[in-house]
Order: structure tokens, then sequence, then C-alpha cells
């Protein structure tokens, strides 16, 4: 057999390697497809854009060239949607492109560096996919990469899903806002919680807001603390109360009652724009609910509310309904 022949022999031996590799690494992600079909997110490769939106972070540096542990990889920029959480090709027209890359392992050519964002602790592929899908699917440890570095505060797990790490930020928001007001001990309050980031920026300037207009009514300047408790007894609890009373959670599933306060705020500063500025919190709050509540939370309202008054009716004491 000749040189060339046997070169040709040899490449059709490394193609059909190349091509079982792929049809193994696509097993294994629909397999891992089956197994998280009732948590599908947490076989889904995370977006780089999603997490960018999430932590917002304010600068990037470049870091150049580093070794990084494969398996510190855990999203991309463009192609979150082609390999599932553990970089498993998806769908069958990665192949070609997939089986070179793997081809070029086997002969031990060099590739180029892919390129990465680091953010949180983690990475995700700017350019690379492919290679990093070859090198996670035969248990490569780490890979060159040319780095740049995103800023973020919040520390980012391998396995975490979107939804964790916007758990893990309002986590970390909340810790930094009951730090800095002292919200806790001051209130004796420390289930502020909210469902999404970013308001609690919110309460700190609703609480800014009601210190300037204390501050109209005074000679020197009001205490931080002070207008804190001020806004928490006399603007907060009253609409917390009106929202239990009003049983207006029910219409909201899944939505905590100080997301509540801050969209029936938002709601009521509309109405007043509207319709002048004695438009009352009550009927703020109500409007609020029958336009954007659902139906059934409505219905269990109206069906209390007739318990409540057969209650009455009868004589029987009104706080007994409510146990």
């Amino acid at each position: 057999m000749s040189a060339l022949d046997q070169n040709t022999a040899y490449d059709q031996v490394l193609n059909v390697q190349a091509a079982e590799d792929f049809s193994r690494a696509r097993n294994k992600a629909l397999l891992s497809r089956i197994q998280h079909f009732m948590h599908l997110d947490k076989d889904q490769l995370l977006s780089f854009n999603d997490v960018k939106e999430i932590l917002k972070p304010r600068n990037e540096v470049y870091r150049g060239m580093q070794v990084v542990p494969v398996n510190l990889i855990v999203g991309s920029e463009g192609r979150y949607r082609d390999f599932n959480k553990y970089f498993l090709p998806r769908s069958e027209h990665l192949r070609k492109r997939w089986e070179r890359v793997d081809q070029a392992r086997l002969k031990d050519i060099v590739l180029p560096p892919i390129q990465l964002y680091e953010i949180g602790g983690v990475y995700f592929v700017r350019d690379g996919n492919h290679r990093v899908s070859v090198a996670r699917s035969q248990g490569v440890e780490s890979i060159d990469a040319e780095v740049t570095s995103l800023s973020s505060e919040i520390i980012i797990t391998p396995s975490q899903t979107v939804d964790q790490l916007r758990d893990s930020l309002i986590g970390y928001e909340k810790k930094i806002f009951y730090e800095k007001t002292q919200f806790g001990e001051l209130t004796g309050d420390y289930g502020l919680d909210f469902t999404a980031a970013g308001r609690y920026d919110v309460i700190y300037n609703h609480i800014l807001v009601h210190k300037y207009y204390l501050n109209l009514y005074v000679l020197g300047e009001i205490p931080f603390s002070d207008a804190l408790v001020s806004w928490y007894n006399n603007v907060y609890e009253p609409i917390i109360q009106i929202i239990k009373d009003e049983w207006i959670e029910l219409n909201f599933p899944g939505y905590t009652a100080s997301d509540l306060y801050v969209w029936i705020v938002k709601h009521w500063d509309f109405l007043k724009k509207k319709y002048g500025v004695h438009y009352s919190l009550a009927k703020a709050a109500r409007d609020f609910t029958i336009t954007y509540g659902k139906r059934q939370g409505r219905f269990f309202r109206i069906l209390v509310a007739l318990i409540d008054w057969l209650w009455h009716f009868s004589g029987k004491p009104k706080d007994k309904v409510r146990k």
C-alpha cells in the first residue's frame, strides 16, 4: 500500500471516529433532555446576553490568554440554543462542523484559542462553541482561551439556571439594602421580598422622596432612619393592609405583597395625574386589581365577601371567617 493510500485510509478511519463521536454526543444530549423534561431549564445552556441583562455589569477588562477549566464554561453569546447545559450538540445540523473540529483533535492539529467572556467566575463562549463542545464531550479538562472579564458582585455556579441566577441577584440586593438602611432593625420587618431585581432601589427612592416632603415642614435635616420609619408606618404599611383587606394577592399568584406595593403606588400616581390628586389609594388598589388581576382571584374575593356578609347577617364574629 502506498503512502498516499495509507493516508487516505487513515483519514477515513478518523472520519468514521469523528462521526461516531458526534453521534455519541448527540445521543447524550437527547438523553439529557429526556431526563430533564419536567425541568427543561436545567438542560439549557445559559445565554450570555440574558445573564448580562440580569447582572448589568458596569465595565469589562481584557485579560488576555488564559488556560480555562472547560467545566466552568457555562454559556454562549450566540449559540446557546445549539448546545445543552453540558455543551452537547442538540441538532443534527451541527454535525459537519463538529466532526471537522473533532478530526483536528484526533490528528493533534492545534486550533486557534477560543474567545470567552468571564463574569461571576464562569465563562461564556464568544467564539469557539464547537471546540468547547468537542473538548467537553471528550473529557478535556482545560482549554486555551482569550478572555475578557466583566465586573459582577454575584458569583455564578456552573449548575445555575437563569431563574436561580435572578434569585441570587435579588437576594444580594436585599442583603445590601438591609445592611445599608438597617431596615430590619428599624421596622422589625425582614420580609420585604421581591420577585424581580431592581425593586430595592425603588423602595430606597420612595424613602428619599418621603424624607424630602417631611423636611419641608421641619427645621433641620431629618435623619434617614426617621424618614424610613415614617415611610414604613404611614405609607408602606397602610398599602400592605389594603392589599390584605382586599385579598389582592389572590389576583396575582406568584407575586409578593411588596411587588404589589410598588405596582399599586405607580398605578396610583398614574390615576392621580388622570383624575386629580384626591383620587384615593383604596380606589387605585381596586382599579389596579380589576385592570391587571386574574379573573379567578376576583371571583374568590366575591365569594369571601359573600361569606363575610352571611356571617355578619347571622350575628357571628367576622374575625372567625379569616381562620
